[in-house]
């Protein structure tokens, strides 16, 4: 029985202590997994208040049956989710931030570069709209960019869209952003650790034909048999 237990708890660690919630497959948003130093210190005196995410909104393994490779970027921006595809048919869905419609991109790019806690530069458009902003904006927790920036490039130019954290997470399940895909930071930081230079990024149009193809019962698959 004292094997047995061991057993369970080795299994466990090696997981990363993600599943909360063996039927839904729900994983936990708030672990350190993957954390640097620097992360942890800075994720600990955050200048904004943590939002309360829906549980839509969590991070879920889910099964996925459409057909990009696993190690793809899926961005359903109808429901504002985003998927890691992982082999054997299922994937990672985050609840992201998309932008409003008129401001949003959609297409085939990858990640072209990637950086942490990135500093924040103002487009031309941003400052038009938004303005007047600072020029430049050091990375860190009071940064709109976040814990993570993932720069989406097609070809070799840079499409002006990212794929970055927040300093805003109740806005996560909405359209308000300048276009650019935003996640909490916790999800950003585990996105950031599953991806590299070259990962391909699909973004779907809003109200296209490929939005269809996801059920908004998509069944939530278990990491596990532990909980």
């Amino acid at each position: 029985m004292m094997m047995r237990a061991l057993a369970f708890v080795i299994a466990a660690v090696a997981l990363g202590g993600c599943v909360s919630d063996m039927a839904g497959g729900t994983l936990d948003p708030v672990g350190e997994t993957g954390w640097s130093q620097r992360d942890k210190d800075l994720m600990s005196n955050l200048p904004y208040n943590q939002a309360s995410i829906p549980e839509t909104y969590r991070r879920h393994i889910v099964e996925y049956h459409r057909k990009e490779a696993p190690g793809t970027i899926l961005i359903d921006s109808d429901n504002k989710f985003l998927y890691y595809v992982l082999p054997q048919g299922k994937a990672i869905r985050y609840g992201v931030a998309v932008g409003e419609e008129a401001q949003a991109w959609s297409g085939l790019a990858k990640i072209g570069r990637m950086e942490e806690w990135p500093p924040w530069i103002p487009t031309p458009g941003e400052q038009t709209r938004l303005g007047p902003l600072p020029a430049y904006v050091t990375g860190g927790p009071h940064n709109p960019m976040g814990a993570r920036g993932m720069y989406l490039y097609v070809g070799n130019k840079d499409t002006l869209y990212r794929i970055h954290g927040t300093n805003q997470p109740e806005y996560i399940g909405t359209a308000v952003s300048s276009g650019c895909i935003r996640m909490t930071n916790e999800d950003a930081i585990d996105l950031y650790n599953h991806v590299k230079i070259g990962t391909p990024v699909v973004v779907l149009a809003p109200h296209s034909d490929d939005n269809k193809l996801f059920s908004p019962r998509m069944a939530l698959a278990p990491l596990s048999s532990a909980n």
